[in-house]
């Protein structure tokens, strides 16, 4: 969890989901949002997608992030859905290092718990981790 402050009002934060790791990078200054250099819309193209990644900037009353934060993400591993997730955690950690009014608001909401769950381990014997050999009676 590399968090940093520096003096020119820029914070790191990093989130992750599954095997997904994302790094952002938040300004507070007018700009664009990045992921991987790409627009958020061509990186998250569907209306869901969009909702579930400004979700923290409308609990916090927030209507445009870009009218207020330069955002830029470096994400990878995983799935996409796994990859939004780690992002928003990354982006909620970063508001709530950024203002701590920030904070209560969002930890209220629980954005800023990691969702710990992950791909349970094949085991031996077995074709996946918990799906055994069909059984024959004769």
């Amino acid at each position: 969890m590399a968090q940093d402050k520096n003096s020119n009002n820029m914070v790191i934060s990093s989130g992750r989901r599954k095997t997904a790791v994302a790094s952002v990078f938040l300004k507070n200054e007018k700009g664009n949002l990045k992921i991987n250099n790409l627009e958020v819309e061509k990186y998250f193209p569907s209306e869901k997608e969009l909702s579930i990644f400004k979700k923290p900037f409308y609990l916090l009353g927030i209507a445009s992030p870009e009218s207020r934060f330069d955002i830029s993400v470096r994400v990878t591993g995983s799935s996409k859905s796994s990859q939004l997730g780690a992002v928003v955690l990354a982006i909620s950690k970063a508001l709530s290092d950024l203002n701590p009014e920030f904070s209560e608001i969002l930890k209220k909401n629980d954005m800023l718990t990691r969702d710990a769950r992950m791909v349970e381990r094949k085991k031996p014997n077995l074709k996946k981790a918990r799906k055994g050999p069909q059984f024959s009676k004769r």
